[in-house]
């Protein structure tokens, strides 16, 4: 099989694979009533109609107001959630939110960075994959814009292993940009900058309950205050790919995959892994690519499901320093090397997956990301 390389190549899919895109024209109302009144925006919802791009913004910006009932609100994202959300309704989504957050002003740097983070939700309890792929990226030399919470589905999220290191989640922009500076890569605490979700976490809340799950389960990635140019995102479920890459591509970004590691019908990791079956699905540079492979064909030896599992934030962290000092089981190590290597080749670092891998692989047994990983703590002790 060719070599798998995402950017500088584009023949990099053995077959080639184009994506249908949604369309944007519907047949239905868009009256100034129905785009004011969010009960009749789930109205239409139950109707298992779809919604415009305007109508989806003006549903995000009633989500995100005081002085809708929250009620109306529950019932309106049961209502999105039972006809299915459309690439279309989530990019309407997550351009009103990220409108709304607070701007971190890094320009100077989002033309080269990225973005590795999952949405969380596989339920698989495996370690903090993509905090430790940010460290092998930065210590690369490749800026990175890591916008994450404390965890809500497993027992460590990406802000509870980067608070055990030390580092703050309430910190000034002028320490950001002094991080990306002198460290590669920034660190935004969602809560910090995205104050309209003050007035949904009620209702988030009480969905969770309910075992009920909305668009705000998915949603998080897409809303980088930052704003990076490249993007490489897990998700949880194959069926939310190309929802997520025709969400994403809508945004502009140059470029980025939807990944997921597929174990069986029912479960699966979202990021890629040397266990299962990975799936690619691209956007910007690269939308209309899929692929499917498995680690092996880039040498990476399968593992099995039990050297990927992590635990609390205590215990993440111990794994974290065992990682960066090369004693983590093989597996673990392999797959963050695999997520880093596709990191690499998708903002056009290296030429191929391949020679990313060498590159992650060089960084970690050189000891250049545990430097990395010690400059940061000097950093944020000083």
């Amino acid at each position: 099989m060719g070599a798998f390389t995402l950017k500088r190549s584009y023949t990099i899919f053995p077959a080639a694979y184009h994506r249908r895109r949604l369309k944007k024209e519907y047949m239905r109302p868009n009256s100034a009533s129905l785009i004011s009144d969010l009960s009749a925006l789930t109205g239409h919802l139950d109707e298992k109609l779809d919604l415009t791009f305007e109508q989806a913004e003006a549903a995000a910006r009633l989500l995100a107001s005081e002085t809708v009932d929250p009620l109306a609100k529950e019932a309106f994202l049961k209502a999105l959630a039972a006809k299915g959300e459309t690439g279309t309704e989530i990019a309407a989504f997550a351009k009103t939110f990220r409108g709304l957050s607070r701007d971190p002003k890094v320009e100077k740097w989002a033309a080269r960075a990225v973005d590795v983070c999952g949405t969380g939700g596989d339920k698989m309890g495996s370690f903090n994959i993509s905090t430790a792929v940010m460290f092998i990226l930065a210590a690369g030399g490749i800026p990175v814009f890591k916008h994450g919470n404390r965890s809500i589905t497993s027992q460590c999220g990406s802000a509870d292993l980067l608070a055990a290191l030390g580092i703050p989640m309430e910190a000034e922009d002028s320490l950001l940009h002094k991080s990306l500076d002198e460290l590669n890569f920034a660190f935004f605490f969602a809560p910090q900058f995205h104050p309209a979700f003050k007035t949904i976490m009620p209702v988030r809340r009480a969905l969770a309950k309910q075992g009920q799950r909305s668009v705000f389960n998915i949603l998080g990635p897409l809303i980088n205050p930052g704003r990076p140019a490249f993007q490489l995102l897990g998700v949880y479920s194959q069926a939310w790919m190309e929802v997520l890459a025709t969400a994403l591509d809508s945004m502009k970004l140059r470029n980025g995959y939807i990944v997921h590691c597929r174990l069986n019908e029912n479960s699966g990791f979202d990021e890629l892994s040397c266990v299962g079956v990975n799936h690619l699905v691209g956007f910007g540079e690269s939308r209309d690519r899929k692929e499917e492979w498995e680690a092996k064909r880039f040498g990476l030896p399968e593992a099995d499901i039990s050297e990927l599992a992590g635990g609390d934030a205590e215990e993440n962290l111990a794994l974290f320093y065992r990682v960066i000092d090369g004693t983590a089981p093989t597996g673990l190590i392999n797959s963050i090397v695999l997520n880093a290597a596709v990191a690499f080749a998708t903002i056009g670092e290296t030429a191929s997956v391949e020679e990313g891998i060498e590159r992650a692989r060089d960084l970690l047994s050189s000891g250049e990301v545990k430097k990395h990983v010690a400059r940061t703590s000097d950093f944020y002790r000083s």
